[in-house]
């Protein structure tokens, strides 16, 4: 697989081709852009397990489609599907999440994560900064949504006030339901 993620993307590209992540006033005091939002990250150089890649929808896709085909993709084997099972499944009984991402509330009285359309077996991961991806192994779906929720400043967050996300997620199930494409 050749794709564009990476982290520390300014050594790659050039900063006009990334866009700004925060007018960070209160940490860094500047500008943030192509370099990791999460300050934990950023104190350890920007790399980290749980922040600091960069890429953009179409590379995401491939990841979570890989991770759809049990660590297969375009005929190649990136993951052993052993991997993947144990990254994707709830590992405790009394917390919904797996090992690597995150999955829905099997309890219809909490909130989840996702549109309660979502099977079970689903796995994905909403980022503090905006970015969603999700997969659904049981409807052979994928969703990938790239925002900024940060920008120009992370104080005012609309993006999640407003659950554009979930809307956005429930009309992609909506969307192919069957019959939901057949014209009158």
């Amino acid at each position: 697989m050749n794709l564009g993620l990476t982290y520390l993307p300014l050594s790659v590209y050039p900063s006009e081709q990334i866009a700004p992540t925060e007018n960070d006033l209160k940490f860094r005091k500047q500008l943030v852009r192509g370099y990791v939002h999460d300050q934990g990250a950023a104190l350890m150089g920007g790399v980290a397990g749980h922040a600091g890649l960069f890429g953009n929808a179409n590379d995401v896709a491939v990841i979570m489609q890989m991770l759809l085909n049990k660590g297969y993709y375009a005929g190649q084997q990136v993951l052993d599907s052993s991997v993947i099972r144990q990254y994707t499944s709830s590992q405790f009984s009394d917390n919904r999440r797996g090992l690597c991402f995150d999955k829905p509330e099997p309890d219809e009285k909490k909130d989840s994560p996702v549109t309660k359309e979502c099977s079970l077996k689903s796995f994905g991961h909403s980022g503090f900064t905006g970015t969603f991806a999700w997969a659904d192994p049981e409807n052979g779906l994928i969703f990938v949504f790239l925002s900024n929720r940060v920008y120009p400043s992370a104080d005012e967050n609309k993006l999640a006030k407003l659950g554009i996300r979930g809307k956005i997620h429930r009309a992609l199930y909506e969307a192919v339901k069957p019959n939901a494409l057949l014209l009158n």
